[in-house]
């Protein structure tokens, strides 16, 4: 089997986003009929039609889409190449940050707040599931992910995992729901509003299962934005590290009950093993 002409790829993407033959055409200094050759070589290679013809447009069909998207990935992480090598560039490399999609808003915009301020550094910034993340981390596609829990090894063997911060975990409410002379009248009095699943949650069963409560739940919730949200609205008292609300704890629209839990939260950054990270971690890493 022939391997991929990548010249022909390259046409196909700039056809692609110009959504025009004859102005790709132009614009590369190309005839049309050179350009559509090419095309049309790399749609035998492949076995498939990459464009439809719609009232003299071009559409790209489903493989036109899925091959745009590879080719914008190689092309991208070709350009990419070039600027971490040589650690330099009229254009600054992105950092690439994953994010658990239920990883708390506040926590994600201190761990970047450094490099806010830097012009020299830009950002790309993607939420999703772990094994979404830890995938993308392993083919490079990410620089670095953040996440309550370390990666496994199946996950990824290759993944370093640093815990950057730990933060104690309370129970945060309105004011009133505050007034209460006990943890043990707290959690059976008011409603709860907790995490749906993960370590906090598990601590937190076997908390109340020694204290011999059963506590109120009022909702299960997996994503740290809706536990502010619904704490917001009176629904009940969240159980959370303190960051999650720090913005309605310093109004005082919320307020941190005074009982002490015996449950922390890790926050961890995960990276690949590289022998050429991107620059801006290192302070970012920095323990």
């Amino acid at each position: 089997m022939d391997n991929l002409n990548y010249h022909h790829l390259r046409y196909f993407r700039e056809v692609a986003h110009d959504g025009n033959l004859t102005r790709t055409a132009e614009r590369l200094n190309l005839s049309q009929s050179a350009l559509s050759a090419q095309i049309k070589t790399l749609e035998a290679r492949l076995g498939h039609p990459l464009f439809d013809r719609i009232e003299r447009r071009l559409v790209l069909t489903e493989v036109g889409r899925i091959a745009l998207d590879h080719a914008d990935r190689i092309f991208g992480t070709g350009a990419e190449l070039l600027a971490t090598l040589a650690q330099a560039g009229e254009t600054a490399t992105p950092l690439r940050i994953g994010a658990l999609s239920t990883l708390s808003r506040n926590f994600q915009l201190r761990f970047i707040a450094p490099l806010l301020a830097n012009p020299d550094v830009t950002l790309t910034l993607r939420s999703g599931s772990a094994a979404e993340l830890f995938d993308h981390l392993t083919s490079l596609a990410l620089d670095v992910v953040l996440t309550t829990d370390r990666p496994t090894a199946a996950q990824g063997p290759d993944l370093i995992a640093r815990r950057i911060d730990e933060q104690a975990v309370g129970l945060h409410g309105h004011p009133d729901r505050m007034r209460h002379d006990s943890l043990e009248a707290l959690l059976t009095h008011e409603p709860l509003i907790v995490p749906a699943g993960g370590s906090i949650r598990s601590d937190f069963d076997s908390l109340t299962e020694h204290l011999g409560i059963t506590p109120q739940i009022k909702a299960e919730v997996d994503d740290m934005a809706m536990v502010r949200l619904l704490t917001r609205a009176d629904a009940g008292v969240a159980l959370a590290p303190a960051i999650v609300l720090e913005g309605e704890i310093a109004q005082g629209m919320l307020q941190t009950a005074l009982f002490d839990l015996p449950l922390v939260e890790s926050f961890y950054a995960v990276t690949p093993r590289r022998s050429f990270p991107h620059r801006a971690l290192a302070g970012l890493l920095a323990p």
